[in-house]
């Protein structure tokens, strides 16, 4: 419930304050976008701690450049999943955590 609320702030923001001016972001992924993958594959506060964390360093103080977020752990077993299901390409960091990059040819919602 929460999350999902969130999704949609994040929504509206994506679509009608970058219209009028916001959005000029320093990174890639975009700080509004990074936070909607945080929120999609992780807990609440781990998304919530490391979005804020991205968007104190959206500033020119920091270089930017491209800072793809982590998945700490798997919401869906590798056998559950279809071609047509994958949304995200998880590409190994650590041992157990990975980069989130987004897959661009997803058909889903």
């Amino acid at each position: 419930m929460i999350k999902k609320s969130l999704l949609k702030l994040l929504w509206l923001y994506q679509r009608f304050f970058t219209l009028i001016g916001f959005g000029s972001c320093r990174y890639y992924p975009t700080c509004s976008e990074y936070a909607k993958w945080q929120f999609e594959q992780n807990s609440i506060f781990y998304a919530l701690y490391h979005s804020f964390l991205r968007i104190l360093r959206c500033n020119q103080l920091f270089d930017g450049g491209v800072e793809y977020p982590y998945l700490q752990h798997f919401k869906q077993k590798p056998s559950q999943l279809s071609i047509n299901s994958i949304k995200y390409w998880l590409v190994p960091k650590e041992e157990q955590s990975f980069f989130i990059i987004k897959n661009f040819t997803y058909e889903g919602q």
